[in-house]
């Protein structure tokens, strides 16, 4: 499950190697690792532990074939050891094959244990001769969160094939003489402690490609790419967990970062991680809900989803430049629904009870870091041709003149209405006014540091979590929380 998917249960310390810098900073254009184009493949962590409630392949053919048109190549199949993983592995595998997708394991040890090295090459002896396994050089591809000291020679035997085992091992940490390659977890700015920057210590994404990448030695490297990371359970659940990584404008830095690495792979974080705010997949995926509808309700993602085609084809290309392979106009734009100064102390589900908090990952109130965060709204402009681009926040009104390709804008976050416009010699080409406005109340009466991402022209239809991943929504609320209510005549009521 992706509960205690939050890096410190295990790690803490050690993952003191990475992310993101706020805004772009280009690699160099020589990294010796790059990957010719035709080696490139992108992969999206998908969490098995919250889809208990799917009944068949079938559940799973609209992410297969929403991924498979954004040019993800494999869905990397995060599990654990809960009864119903194998059922829905094979929902997954059988989905993939027919809609012409690769899927491979991603062993989660959160709940795996390095002990279980005959366990692990077990799990990938299972699975390896289906269609949709995911083959590179000739060998069964698989994965890890954390795993640090697992015996590699002892899960090759059990596998009884050749293994591409790409982990997440650490540098330093992990015998990375033994793998074949390694995935970097790490996507957001962090204080090298699994906590936001603080002055002094802030440790980029690019800095932790520059560890694993000396640390491989010329071997793969799967580099992470994340939009968003906020979190804020509290004791209503027993994994107590509340904080948030600055990420404003990171979803278009990375990928012009990875444009200039070139790796060999890329890793999408996640497709479905709603509990740590980090997914590009509908909220309509069929999923359970672990707590996370109280900030994740009317809150989709797509947007994110759609404007990474463009950056995907290039980076698969092996161009620098996403300009040529954007064919049509389109405005991508996000925002938190409040200001980050707002007061729900009285109300949010941190301040209540006494939590657990042995993983030192719970804090009481707004997420710890959330001064990291900009009181912002985010525009990201993909055009054929330069233009106009309007942000009109509440009762404040920006212009920004964009280039042909892809440009990125914050413009400041103002309470009410949020409108956005094309305009090409004066004139308007397309606009359209958000479907959530920003509040200057504690929504569902918590603090809510999720992102709400829209896009001109407009989704068609509304994107909605379904009553499974509504089942949550009230536990530990102090008070009402009308549910789904984007698109209604009154998109404020939800303020409490």
């Amino acid at each position: 499950m992706m509960l205690l998917k939050s890096l410190s249960f295990i790690l803490a310390g050690l993952l003191a190697l990475a992310t993101a810098i706020p805004m772009p900073k280009a690699l160099s254009s020589d990294v010796p690792t790059a990957a010719s184009a035709t080696d490139r493949l992108v992969f999206c962590h998908f969490m098995i532990g919250i889809t208990s409630n799917r009944q068949s392949a079938a559940d799973y053919d609209d992410d297969m074939q929403r991924a498979k048109a954004l040019g993800i190549d494999a869905f990397a199949l995060n599990i654990g050891v809960d009864p119903y993983t194998d059922t829905q592995l094979n929902f997954a595998y059988e989905s993939a094959a027919r809609n012409n997708m690769k899927v491979f394991i991603s062993f989660d040890f959160n709940w795996y244990n390095t002990g279980q090295a005959t366990a692990v090459g077990q799990k990938i002896r299972q699975y390896a001769s289906l269609p949709a396994q995911l083959m590179v050089d000739g060998k069964v591809f698989a994965s890890s969160f954390a795993g640090d000291g697992l015996d590699i020679p002892a899960l090759n035997s059990a596998a009884g094939t050749e293994v591409f085992f790409a982990p997440n091992f650490h540098p330093g940490v992990g015998d990375f003489n033994a793998i074949q390659g390694a995935l970097n977890w790490m996507a957001w700015p962090n204080n090298d402690n699994n906590k936001a920057p603080t002055p002094g210590h802030n440790v980029s994404v690019a800095e932790g490609d520059s560890k694993y990448i000396a640390a491989l030695n010329g071997k793969p490297y799967v580099a992470p790419v994340s939009g968003w990371f906020s979190t804020h359970f509290g004791g209503e659940v027993p994994y107590s967990k509340n904080w948030v990584f600055p990420s404003d404008l990171l979803w278009y830095d990375r990928w012009q970062e990875i444009l200039n690495l070139g790796p060999r792979f890329v890793e999408i974080v996640t497709w479905n991680d709603y509990g740590e705010s980090h997914y590009i997949g509908p909220l309509s995926s069929p999923h359970t809900d672990d707590g996370a509808s109280k900030w994740v309700m009317d809150m989709p993602h797509n947007g994110w989803l759609e404007m990474s085609k463009p950056f995907i084809a290039a980076y698969k290309a092996g161009e620098k430049s996403v300009n040529n392979y954007i064919t049509e106009d389109k405005l991508i734009y996000w925002y938190r629904p409040t200001p980050k100064d707002i007061n729900c102390d009285s109300t949010d589900t941190t301040m209540q009870g006494n939590p657990n908090n042995s993983s030192g990952n719970f804090f009481r109130g707004r997420p710890n870091g959330y001064e990291t965060m900009s009181d912002e709204v985010f525009v990201v402009s993909l055009l054929t041709s330069p233009a106009t681009v309007q942000v009109t926040s509440g009762s404040g009104s920006e212009t920004f003149q964009a280039q042909a390709g892809a440009s990125a804008f914050a413009a400041p976050m103002g309470i009410g209405k949020q409108q956005f416009s094309l305009l090409r010699s004066g004139q308007t080409v397309m606009s359209d006014t958000s479907l959530k406005d920003i509040v200057n109340s504690c929504i569902c009466g918590i603090y809510n540091f999720n992102a709400y991402v829209g896009t001109v022209p407009p989704e068609k239809t509304i994107d909605k979590l379904q009553s499974a991943g509504l089942s949550m929504l009230n536990q530990g609320l102090t008070v009402p929380c009308p549910t789904n209510t984007l698109g209604l005549a009154s998109p404020s009521a939800t303020a409490q």
